[in-house]
């Protein structure tokens, strides 16, 4: 059902990825608390009451894991380093952090892998979030220093530097919506982390050119807009969502600009001076990591700002109830495109959550087989129309602690077994192996 990888032009990369705290573990290697063990502990935020401080033990069996991402014939290994296990108050530096990931990149190295780091995958030092998060505008100055310090340490090994991963996450659905860590539903903090996570993109990209370091990008998530009915106020609504959703960091960091409608809302909420720091937001990327899983069917709702409400999904969909929408992922890479010129562009994840158990020693995960196939295709279709589409991760290398749904939503082309740790490659796993080495024993 996959396609071939000589199907995709030459140097095409193939990758898979992780983040820390989904894997790593945080009781252990002197990390310090987080904002997401704090969100964890309050009762009613994770499905069964779980949190990560054992997660995938990763930090103790990060050599089987990386067999297992060399063992399918993957060329990226997209990972994240841990601001809290680095720098456990958010400022002062934990030997024993730096420590593991100087040996977790030379384990990549030795089995052939580019290093993709990306420094900040949602766990803010619990101290920083004492002092407002992302709402203070000097987390986005600390997080420049965690920039340089990892750039130091491991500047001479990384292939590729992502700033932040899926700011939209960090946070709208964070501090709007309340899903994620802090768990906040407050406009006024919405606006300020909104801009003060671009603003930590443009000051820890600084960072990494002061010390040298090239191949530096940041990893957005998009999902494209459909309007639930035909209705003006519908139409209305869907593109305030996309304003939001697909257009708000993209703009800012390639463009230096907020669109108009979102500013209507949160412009009274902004902090002071904004304008002032959009040129280094938009400081040149060297590529755009895009994050594609679903489609949103979006309708009007009554109420205050922004009026919209998520219509029901239409067709099949995943263990997360999202839509399964592969032709909708050509759309988006030829409309990014179109903004951004020749800068190359890789689909840094895209996956999908199944209800997978193993049976007689396997993992039998055909949805998810079919799920990427069909997005490769559609990314290839991409490649077909011009755009600079130079690489594809899926995600993700293992099941894990999928943040507010704990344990029970599995995305992983590797079975987990929480309470024994044992790792089963999954029917998917196979698959890929056979389409990138020719091998999928």
């Amino acid at each position: 059902m996959l396609p071939r990888r000589t199907d995709f032009p030459k140097g095409f990369l193939f990758g898979t990825a992780t983040s820390a705290y989904q894997i790593e573990g945080y009781g252990t290697g002197g990390a310090g608390p987080t904002h997401w063990d704090s969100f964890a502990a309050t009762p009613g935020n994770v499905a069964g009451a779980a949190d990560g401080a054992r997660a995938c033990d990763h930090y103790h069996r990060f050599a089987n894991d990386l067999d297992l991402v060399a063992g399918a014939g993957f060329d990226i290994y997209r990972f994240s380093t841990s601001w809290a296990r680095v720098m456990p108050d958010g400022g002062t530096l934990n030997p024993q952090g730096l420590d593991f990931y100087d040996r977790l990149v030379d384990a990549m190295l030795a089995r052939g892998l580019r290093p993709a780091l990306t420094l900040y995958h949602w766990e803010l030092p619990a101290a920083l979030a004492d002092r407002g998060g992302w709402a203070n505008r000097d987390t986005a100055e600390r997080f420049a220093d965690f920039a340089a310090q990892i750039a130091r340490r491991l500047g001479d090994r990384v292939w590729s530097w992502a700033t932040i991963n899926e700011p939209w996450c960090v946070s709208w659905l964070s501090h709007f919506e309340g899903h994620h860590a802090p768990g906040l539903r407050d406009i006024r903090a919405t606006a300020r982390a909104m801009h003060h996570v671009e603003l930590a993109h443009g000051r820890a990209l600084a960072a990494l050119r002061a010390e040298g370091m090239d191949n530096c990008g940041v990893v957005l998530n998009f999902e494209p807009a459909q309007p639930a009915t035909d209705s003006p106020a519908t139409h209305a609504a869907t593109d305030l969502f996309d304003a939001v959703m697909n257009r708000f960091f993209l703009g800012a960091m390639t463009r230096g600009e907020y669109p108009d409608t979102v500013l209507a809302g949160l412009g009274p909420h902004m902090p002071p001076g904004w304008a002032a720091d959009m040129p280094a937001i938009a400081a040149p990327l060297d590529w755009l990591g895009v994050n594609y899983y679903t489609i949103k069917r979006i309708d009007a709702a009554p109420g205050p700002w922004p009026g919209w409400r998520i219509a029901p999904p239409q067709g099949a969909t995943t263990d997360m109830g999202w839509e399964i929408a592969p032709d909708a992922l050509t759309g988006l890479l030829d409309r990014i495109a179109a903004q951004t010129g020749d800068l190359p562009l890789y689909v840094t994840e895209n996956g999908m959550a199944a209800p997978d158990t193993v049976q007689n020693g396997k993992v039998q995960d055909d949805d998810r087989i079919a799920y990427i196939a069909a997005h490769l295709r559609a990314a290839r279709a991409a490649i077909d129309r011009g755009v600079p589409l130079r690489g594809y991760v899926v995600w993700s290398l293992m099941d894990n602690f999928e943040w507010a749904f704990g344990y029970g939503k599995r995305f992983g082309l590797v079975h987990v077994d929480v309470d024994t740790q044992r790792r089963t490659p999954k029917a998917s796993w196979h698959a890929l192996a056979q389409m990138l080495t020719g091998d999928g024993t």
